[in-house]
């Protein structure tokens, strides 16, 4: 008879993947006095690496534009190399959408915020975001393309 191991999850790194900053309109940039209209754009992407070993990465694209002047854009890929064993595998995508991006945001947000700084702008907190409602629109958007009529067909 198999024992049922217990389920695993943990954080074995994390790291800056990638990290850049445009300043196109440097240094007229710095005397703008108008304050800046802030896009924000997430992205989380996760890959398995070895047996029960995953990477996941959250890209957090911020933009900042006066018009149609960008005064900065600031990309960061903020990853992860996670443990998840002995856990069922319809529960892996969640865990890789949500709880590790969950975990990886504040750090993308500190990096962005030193990088911006750094950069010579005001600081900049990024508000927190909810993972699980991004991951349950995409499903949603997912179920939409299948199914354009909005109807699910019945089986």
């Amino acid at each position: 008879m198999s024992e049922q191991q217990a389920p695993v999850f943990s954080i074995e790194k994390i790291y800056t993947k990638d990290l850049s900053l445009e300043i196109p309109h440097a240094p007229q940039a710095f005397l703008e006095r108008e304050t800046p209209e802030i896009e924000v754009q997430l992205h989380s992407e996760g890959s398995s690496i070895d047996e029960g070993m995953y990477q996941v990465v959250l890209t957090v694209t911020v933009t900042a534009k006066i018009g149609e002047k960008t005064l900065f854009l600031v990309e960061a890929g903020q990853a992860g190399i996670f443990q998840v064993q002995n856990i069922p595998e319809q529960d892996i995508e969640p865990i890789l959408s949500v709880a590790c991006p969950n975990i990886l945001f504040p750090y993308a947000r500190e990096t962005i915020s030193n990088l911006v700084n750094r950069a010579g702008f005001p600081p900049m907190l990024l508000a927190p975001v909810n993972c699980d409602a991004i991951y349950q629109q995409r499903l949603m958007d997912q179920q939409q393309q299948t199914h354009p009529s909005g109807e699910i067909p019945i089986q």
